[in-house]
């Protein structure tokens, strides 16, 4: 068997990150409820009622599970979109920060590599948030532990962190480290990273109606459970089977709805952000692995006075 096509049936056949155990019980349901019609048609109890088939028209209940999707996938799509936007926001913000800032002293690119470190915490800490959860050892490494500490007690550990990035950068800026159309800048790419936070909390706290839900559902399992009364009279023992297979596919199709609909959890569809935030932080560090021109003629005055300079590459902080 070519390895194509062996690809492609193990993803047919595969359990994980299918819908298949959500939605196994209600499949069941319908295929046993179908072998319970067709006994009582085989024991010639008039339950043939093929006029049920104009009760719920195909058409629409198939334009209801096509809303349903399609909702569910812009809200995945919206997501993916603001991660990539916090992805590459966080890039620009960490190159401006590591160019723009000169180094005078050994102290300033330490608070250089602990502000960029900062910047991957945002994306750690917008993650568990998301998720609503605690912040775990992965931020607290890339965050001192006075501060650390002190996002325990915050109801919202992004903004904090966001507020302690914009308060450095008002700090350099007092200091005459660069001008007001840089800080201006670096403000925007920092309210960028807010503005995408934002976002991911209106997809999150912004749930499909309930309403809409309820009556899709309530449409659903009364399609299937009338479908044996409208196939029995010409499937007789096959009505259980080709019950459960409908309703495989139409209980499926909703399940997929609503595992996309909130993007940002753990589940195999989920969007992949603990590897997105690990992508942040490799780019990161490459970055502090780089000398900007400026700070290199301060490293040269360093070696002139036989002074070693420290590379903070694997520094914690």
């Amino acid at each position: 068997m070519p390895i194509k096509d062996k690809h492609w049936f193990q993803t047919a056949f595969q359990l994980k990150g299918s819908v298949i155990p959500s939605i196994l019980g209600r499949t069941t349901i319908c295929g046993l409820f179908g072998v319970l019609i067709s006994a009582f048609d085989y024991f010639k109890y008039p339950v043939a009622l093929p006029t049920l088939a104009s009760l719920i028209p195909n058409i629409v209940l198939g334009l209801l599970l096509v809303f349903r999707t399609n909702t569910a996938y812009e809200r995945f799509w919206e997501g993916r979109k603001l991660w990539g936007m916090i992805v590459n926001t966080t890039r620009n913000l960490a190159r401006h920060i590591w160019i723009v800032i000169p180094v005078k002293q050994l102290e300033d690119r330490e608070d250089k590599s602990a502000v960029l470190k900062l910047l991957v915490a945002f994306a750690i800490a917008t993650k568990q948030h998301l998720r609503q959860e605690p912040l775990g050892a992965d931020a607290e490494k890339l965050i001192p532990p006075a501060k650390f500490h002190k996002l325990q007690t915050m109801n919202h550990p992004p903004l904090e962190i966001a507020f302690w990035i914009g308060d450095y950068l008002q700090h350099q800026y007092s200091h005459q480290q660069f001008d007001s159309y840089q800080l201006t800048a670096m403000q925007t790419l920092l309210n960028g990273l807010v503005d995408c936070l934002g976002g991911c909390e209106r997809i999150l706290k912004t749930p499909i109606p309930m309403a809409y839900s309820i009556h899709l559902k309530q449409l659903l399992l009364l399609y299937c459970l009338s479908l044996p009364f409208q196939t029995v009279g010409q499937l007789g023992w096959w009505t259980g089977g080709v019950v459960a297979l409908i309703s495989f596919t139409l209980f499926g199709i909703e399940e997929i709805g609503i595992e996309i609909e909130n993007p940002f959890g753990h589940d195999p569809n989920d969007l992949p952000l603990d590897a997105i935030c690990a992508t942040m932080l490799r780019n990161i560090e490459d970055l502090m692995t780089l000398t900007p021109g400026m700070d290199s003629v301060f490293e040269e005055n360093l070696a002139d006075l036989d002074v070693p300079i420290v590379r903070l590459k694997n520094k914690p902080i």
